[in-house]
């Protein structure tokens, strides 16, 4: 059933083309128990001298961002399971066009089978990159360099949150979390389906019941362990 979680996370620099190929299920992560959840991949807005491949563009920020630089921003999201595998993907690229407009992207949508119930559970990963293109041409090392206002031929390609206060990227933050809601329920009312979702706490609905938290792999598999050793300890027939 729709259930709304998203989770906005940054990498750090080192980190961008080994998680590329996690999400597309590349390289060390295309072995069959991997990539069997793999729906679909897809990327835009890249800069000219990347040639069309994402890789290329987080490795260039790997070795080219400062070194307490962030190489890129995560959008982690879990998709409607009322909509079908092409319904879901339209949803992700509806979304990143809306909310990313001209910034270099990459996502990957996985449809796992939950240890924990055996149902599916489609959702998709989207790497931003926060360098924001202009008219100037830039080779990869100048295109991570630091931004020059003064002279921005000079320097590296603007990214889009630096200089702004805290204040102001958690509320884009809360923004990001608002219009998923509403792309996604758009969808749902789209392909005919009744469910729906909410961006906001318990807490803000003004609802008195915990809200589900959220169970990462390791979890699972620790929850999944617990529960057959309490099964192998019971006598037979309890």
């Amino acid at each position: 059933m729709a259930s709304f979680h998203i989770t906005i996370k940054t990498g750090k620099k080192g980190s961008a083309a080994r998680h590329s190929s996690y999400i597309a299920r590349e390289g060390q992560y295309a072995r069959d128990d991997k990539s069997a959840d793999l729906i679909a991949t897809g990327h835009g807005n890249l800069p000219l001298w990347a040639n069309g491949s994402p890789r290329a563009l987080w490795s260039a920020a790997d070795k080219f961002e400062r070194s307490n630089a962030a190489t890129y921003r995560e959008y982690e999201v879990a998709l409607p399971g009322e909509l079908t595998a092409d319904q879901n993907n339209e949803l992700v690229n509806s979304y990143i066009e809306e909310s990313f407009r001209g910034k270099p992207y990459q996502y990957a949508i996985h449809c796992p089978t939950a240890a924990l119930g055996g149902v599916p559970q489609p959702h998709a990963h989207i790497m931003i990159s926060e360098r924001l293109e202009d008219q100037y041409d830039r080779e990869a090392a100048q295109y991570f360099r630091r931004y020059n206002p003064a002279h921005p031929e000079r320097g590296g390609c603007r990214k889009d949150n630096c200089g702004r206060p805290r204040g102001v990227l958690g509320a884009e933050a809360t923004m990001r979390r608002k219009h998923w809601a509403g792309k996604q329920n758009e969808f749902l009312e789209r392909f005919g389906h009744a469910a729906r979702v909410d961006h906001r706490s318990h807490q803000e609905r003004g609802l008195a019941a915990a809200p589900g938290r959220h169970l990462g792999q390791a979890a699972v598999r620790t929850l999944t362990q617990e529960a057959k050793a309490s099964d192998a300890k019971r006598p037979d027939g309890v």
